[in-house]
């Protein structure tokens, strides 16, 4: 198996003149009946070689936390970091193999952070300053491991930990409340966004290492800005309002989504749907059905978004100024 971002490889390094890999491409999109850009490809497991690998990993890196947390929960965190960096120079950087690169690096910066919450929060609960060491301390440890290891979903990953820390150094300064941890996310999730669209822009075609890492910015903006929307509005009780309020931002979502040619604002939103319709569904009295309801409308209505996305896009697309379509993915 390989990704649109080998072919151009083998471009670059000769294996192929870029004519032969732009037939290929062309080839596959009329096989598909599709645009090669509107498929969000991005590279999670190339064999199942990539399953085995991960379940031997996460096996032995839990055993050296175990082992590690007899002596003392820094220790444990300390050897799965060092465990995992150590597989990520065979498996990511020669190998090359997509779904252990993304394990490698959650277990390298998740355990940094778990180990100090763990070794720290119980004897400080209300104190932003332990949040705000783990944040800190993961965030160094995810810019040490882009610059080694490259893997596109680093960044995405540095940007949640930095928004950590500015989210714990703020709260450490201002009373804590809902309200404003609610305000903090959006306000991220709208940089990220923004973040993400740079990314994006950069490589319409998608074809490169830049759409990748533009994905997995637009999977973490995705719920930063849905959230605070969708819970201050369940906060004030499930009704028919609350009901067509959602149709209406979901709406608003799909078009967006349309637009940047991205549906991780779509997925994010969606247990949120389910979840108001549900329950608006269960106080009308519709409890036994609700489920059935939600999925035949939800599940039907994102098939047809599947199957006419690439030409509800092109007609999106032709009524924004060219300026616009210009910074967007084509829709040929």
């Amino acid at each position: 198996m390989y990704s649109d971002d080998d072919l151009s490889n083998a471009v670059k390094q000769g294996v192929m003149p870029g004519s032969t890999a732009d037939a290929f491409r062309e080839f596959v999109e009329h096989q598909r009946k599709t645009v090669l850009q509107d498929e969000e490809h991005f590279r999670l497991v190339t064999s199942f070689n990539d399953i085995f690998v991960v379940i031997a990993a996460v096996l032995s890196l839990a055993a050296l936390w175990t082992l590690g947390n007899l002596v003392h929960p820094l220790l444990g965190g300390f050897l799965v970091a060092a465990g995992s960096w150590l597989l990520a120079e065979y498996f990511t950087l020669k190998r090359r193999m997509a779904l252990p690169s993304i394990v490698l690096l959650f277990a390298c910066t998740g355990s940094v952070f778990g180990s100090i919450m763990t070794s720290f929060f119980d004897a400080n609960p209300e104190s932003a300053m332990v949040p705000l060491l783990a944040f800190a301390t993961a965030t160094l440890v995810a810019i040490a491991h882009w610059f080694r290891f490259h893997v596109p979903i680093t960044v995405a990953v540095l940007t949640a930990t930095a928004i950590g820390v500015i989210i714990s150094a703020i709260a450490a300064i201002f009373p804590f409340s809902p309200e404003l941890i609610k305000g903090l996310l959006f306000v991220a999730g709208i940089v990220v966004f923004l973040l993400a669209l740079r990314w994006d822009r950069s490589d319409r075609e998608r074809r490169t290492q830049r759409a990748d890492i533009a994905f997995w910015l637009h999977l973490l903006a995705a719920p930063l800005l849905v959230h605070p929307i969708f819970s201050t509005l369940a906060d004030s009780g499930i009704g028919m309002g609350l009901a067509l309020i959602t149709i209406a931002l979901y709406a608003l979502l799909a078009i967006t989504s349309l637009i940047i040619d991205r549906r991780a604002l779509m997925v994010s939103a969606l247990s949120y749907v389910i979840y108001v319709f549900a329950a608006y569904l269960d106080s009308v009295g519709l409890v036994d059905v609700s489920t059935a309801i939600i999925g035949l409308v939800v599940g039907s209505g994102l098939l047809m978004l599947s199957v006419y996305w690439h030409p509800l896009r092109q007609r999106l697309l032709a009524l924004l100024p060219d300026s616009w379509q210009g910074q967007l993915p084509q829709a040929n």
